[in-house]
């Protein structure tokens, strides 16, 4: 007589509990990244400031040199690439991606939906 088979297969529980730590980890994931991102932000922002602020000041001066006029060029060359960074990373595709697809799918659904309304009108 042959023992019984037994199955490795995880149950209903057990597969809900991993993708829940999966997801879980996941989320963390992104809150670490969501802070190191708030921190750069707030960085550049104030790094951007002074730089304005230095920048003003230089504007003002009565005998504007070669040396203050090359300053001013590297704080606006500065000033566009923070502009650059600040707006650049506020939005990424992965942050657009879930709303995207189900933009998609329920848009794609309304259509069907009102092919089939227009149909059963005539």
């Amino acid at each position: 007589m042959k023992p019984p088979q037994q199955f490795s297969h995880s149950s209903p529980e057990e597969h809900s509990d991993s993708e829940f730590a999966q997801e879980l980890q996941e989320v963390e994931r992104s809150l670490v990244s969501l802070k190191e991102r708030y921190t750069q932000v707030e960085s550049d922002r104030e790094h951007k400031l002074q730089l304005q602020q230095r920048r003003q000041d230089l504007q003002q001066s009565k005998n504007p040199t070669s040396e203050i006029k090359a300053e001013l060029r590297q704080i606006k060359q500065q000033l566009e690439v923070l502009e650059i960074n600040l707006e650049s990373q506020l939005f990424s595709w992965r942050s657009f991606k879930k709303p995207f697809w189900q933009a998609v799918r329920f848009g794609g659904m309304g259509v069907i939906i009102g092919w089939i309304l227009k149909s059963c009108v005539r």
